[in-house]
Formats: C-alpha cells, sequence, structure tokens
C-alpha cells in the first residue's frame, strides 16, 4: 500500500461539512465588514455583516474579536473564491424562533428595543428574529406619532406565532391595562372622598383636565379649576404640570377631583366684606340686556341693573360700559344663602345730590 502524502494526511484529518450545517469556530480575524472562523475545515469560514446581523452600518470590530468562539450555520461550502460562507444571523433566528414559541406557549413577559418604526407599528428583534408590534396593541391609549418609540426598551407579550408565514405579533398594550388594573386596584383601596392629592396634568380638553394620580386618572371639570371662572383650561394648565387636588367624588372606576379648596372659598367673610351700604370696586365680567356682572373677586360676581348704573335713563348696559371695565359702587343688597349680591352707582351720587336739595 501505497504512503499518503503530507496534504493527503492533513485533509483526511478535516472534517467535511454540508450546506445547512452548524458548525464552530474561533475568530482569527475581524474587519469591520467581515469576520474570519477558523472552522477545521481546509478552508475558513466567512460571516459578511449582512449575514450576522440585521442591523445596518454595524462595525464588526466593536462586537467580535480574535479568539471568541462562534456558531454559525454553513450557506455555501464553497462561495466561489475556495471560503465556506456563514451565517451567524440564520443560526440566531432559528433559535430566536424557538425560544419565541416557547415565549408565546408561557406567556412570558419579553423586553427589547424597538429597531424600527413603521406606519402601522414598530418592530422589536429578539435573537435576530423580527417581532411586529402593530399601533393599536402598542400602548394603552391612541398613539398618533410613534416615532417616539425609536431606540426605546420596551416589554411586552407574543400573542400570534406563526413562523412560517413570517408572522410574529406582539403586545404591549395588555401589559400597561394589567399594570394600569394593579395600581388602580391599589389606589382606591388607600383614598376617600376628601383626600388631598399631588398628580400631573396628563390631558386637558375644552371642558376639564385629565390628572395622573399614580397610574389611574381623575377628573378636573372646567367648573371645579377655581373659585373664579375658566374660560379656556388649556390657558391655565399645560401637560406634564404638577397640580395639587382634592377627591370631590368616587363614583366605580371614576374619580371627580377640585381645585376649590374651602379655605379659599373667597365668600368666606363675604358678609362682613359686602354688607349693604359698603363701597367696593370691581371689574366688569359680562353684561346682559337687564344688567351689568361685576367681579368684586375671582368666584364673586354682583349684579348692577341697568337701572342702577346713572341717574340718567341707560338703554342698555353696553351703551356705558364695557368687558375688563373697572367700577366703583355701592352694595345695596346681600344675600348670602343665594350668594347674590346688587351693586348700585347711582346710589354714589344720591348723597351729593341731596345735600344740594337740602340748600
Amino acid at each position: 500500500m501505497s504512503e499518503m502524502s503530507f496534504e493527503q494526511m492533513l485533509e483526511e484529518s478535516l472534517k467535511t461539512i454540508r450546506n445547512g450545517e452548524v458548525v464552530e469556530g474561533t475568530v482569527i480575524d475581524v474587519k469591520p465588514d467581515e469576520i474570519i472562523l477558523n472552522i477545521g475545515y481546509k478552508s475558513d469560514g466567512i460571516i459578511t455583516r449582512n449575514e450576522y446581523t440585521n442591523e445596518p452600518n454595524v462595525d464588526l470590530t466593536t462586537v467580535v474579536k480574535a479568539g471568541d468562539t462562534l456558531e454559525a450555520k454553513v450557506v455555501k461550502v464553497n462561495d466561489g473564491e475556495g471560503q465556506v460562507l456563514l451565517s451567524y444571523k440564520r443560526l440566531a433566528a432559528e433559535k430566536g424562533n424557538k425560544r419565541l414559541e416557547e415565549a408565546f406557549e408561557n406567556q412570558e413577559i419579553l423586553k427589547a428595543k424597538v429597531s424600527q418604526v413603521l406606519t402601522g407599528g414598530v418592530c422589536v428583534n429578539v435573537d435576530e428574529t423580527r417581532v411586529f408590534i402593530p399601533a393599536s396593541l402598542v400602548s394603552d391609549t391612541y398613539e398618533k406619532d410613534l416615532s417616539k418609540f425609536k431606540d426605546q426598551e420596551i416589554e411586552f407579550v407574543i400573542t400570534e406565532f406563526d413562523p412560517r408565514k413570517r408572522r410574529i405579533i406582539g403586545n404591549r398594550k395588555t401589559l400597561l391595562l394589567a399594570k394600569k388594573a394593579e395600581l388602580q386596584k391599589e389606589l382606591f383601596a388607600k383614598i376617600k372622598v376628601g383626600d388631598v392629592i399631588e398628580g400631573t396634568v396628563k390631558n386637558v380638553t375644552d371642558f376639564g383636565a385629565f390628572i395622573d394620580l399614580g397610574g389611574v386618572d381623575g377628573l378636573l371639570h372646567i367648573s371645579e379649576m377655581s373659585w373664579g371662572r375658566v374660560e379656556n383650561p388649556k390657558k391655565v394648565f399645560t401637560v406634564g404640570q404638577k397640580v395639587r387636588v382634592f377627591i370631590k367624588n368616587i363614583t366605580d372606576t371614576k374619580i371627580a377631583l377640585s381645585m376649590k379648596f374651602e379655605d379659599e372659598n373667597p365668600w368666606n367673610g363675604a358678609a362682613e366684606k359686602y354688607a349693604v351700604g359698603n363701597v367696593v370696586k370691581g371689574k366688569v365680567a359680562r353684561m346682559t340686556d337687564f344688567g351689568a356682572f361685576v367681579e368684586l373677586a375671582p368666584g364673586v360676581d354682583a349684579l348692577l341693573h341697568v337701572s342702577q348704573i346713572s341717574q340718567e335713563h341707560v338703554e342698555k348696559p353696553s351703551d356705558v360700559l364695557k368687558i375688563g371695565q373697572e367700577v366703583e359702587a355701592k352694595i345695596v343688597d346681600f344675600n348670602e344663602e343665594e350668594k347674590k349680591i346688587s351693586l348700585s352707582i347711582k346710589a354714589l351720587a344720591a348723597p351729593a345730590e341731596d345735600a344740594e336739595t337740602e340748600e
């Protein structure tokens, strides 16, 4: 029997590989766009950037170094240049599919960074496997702009798993709702009507503001924002603003809030301050055909009847007064129970005229 040459013995000592096989190798060189592996075969293995990760423009020298051990899948035994083309990401994706299948079956909570924002939702990668989260399942509220989630790490569960159709759907909404329900239960267990609490303005509408009390929202109606008159809540509150409120009412899961604290009630001490005969100053707040309402203090309006505006006949208050005008008048009637005050400018001129008559 003839003796084998050194080359033949070396080749016999090296393993054989096939397409689709998983091999393990040692990194012998790394370039920004490819990794070279010694896989114990007559040719080295090559992993290009595109076969390492789905992330674009990754510098491979920042993620792998010489001496590292990697597992990869054989794509081509001969890439045309005598080298073995390998794929790290395809093997990772297979492992990722199995990982996601187990997570789907166990309803495990996963965490991953949002890698892509699309018109209809966002994408995350779990072990090189893409998971799509539709816009309707990204949050428990409507999100007009999904771009804020880019590169944000989020938690989710897998609610649909069909790798054959490349359809793996994630759901973040269900986790947020569950957390909100838990916070709601905790909050309702410790709060009661009358409690003063600090919250954060979450949303402002024409009729009021929704205040986050710590995972649960309460409504601060426009009528409860101030003892005075609030025409537009959006001019008073901004999203993110901290506010001090008290719980006015609790109905099932709805919380009604108020900022009309009793110690700040402008009608406190009103009997003395607005006693009949006192002369006061105020600003015209609004007008009707029968008179003008004068704001004496935020939350305290008094009626200046058209007949009490002047000694001379006045057809309409708007003929002689305007909104925002400061006026001085005498209090001619005070009803604390009904919170009604009547004013008269004409009464201020009466003493002087009486004096002239006596002379």
